[in-house]
């Protein structure tokens, strides 16, 4: 990974209010960084991003913002395949564990997706502001691969 990290946010819908706020809280950071989000979490990430610095007058700029499709619609495994081209470092999803969603299986894929490659996964505020408080997040970092080429290698009955 390099200094500027490609970083994803998603939210269920009863989150979306929870990840908007911690994006208000730490969007300074986030503004070194490349975002990637899902659905209308985008759009409620970049306009919120937008009206802090409008607000400040700023000089800071939004460095890059993409957005996939809703996660129901397929954002969820647009994000699964970007994780294994390499193309996310960080994965903060704040999901509704209290409800169910029709799309429960996509979830589980790209949280097991995001653990087969070792990428940092915020679940909740508190793992969230731990991530982007480590001085890693700035910094570059080579994770540790598992070696799965055995796998790979089985025999298949």
């Amino acid at each position: 990974m390099k200094e500027v990290k490609n970083v994803a946010l998603v939210a269920h819908d009863n989150r979306k209010k929870d990840l908007v706020e911690w994006v208000e809280w730490n969007y300074q950071i986030l503004l070194n960084h490349n975002l990637i989000c899902t659905g209308t979490t985008g759009l409620m990430i970049e306009r919120v991003i937008r009206q802090k610095l409008e607000k400040e007058d700023s000089d800071n700029i939004l460095k890059s913002i993409t957005k996939l499709k809703s996660g129901p619609l397929g954002g969820d495994q647009q994000l699964g395949a970007m994780i294994t081209q390499g193309e996310i470092d960080v994965l903060i999803f704040f999901w509704d564990p209290m409800q169910p969603h029709p799309h429960d299986v996509d979830v589980k894929a790209l949280l097991r997706i995001a653990v087969v490659y070792n990428i940092p996964i915020a679940c909740n505020r508190s793992s969230a502001d731990f991530i982007i408080s480590s001085p890693l997040i700035n910094a570059g970092y080579e994770p540790k691969l598992k070696d799965y080429s055995d796998y790979l290698k089985r025999e298949i009955e």
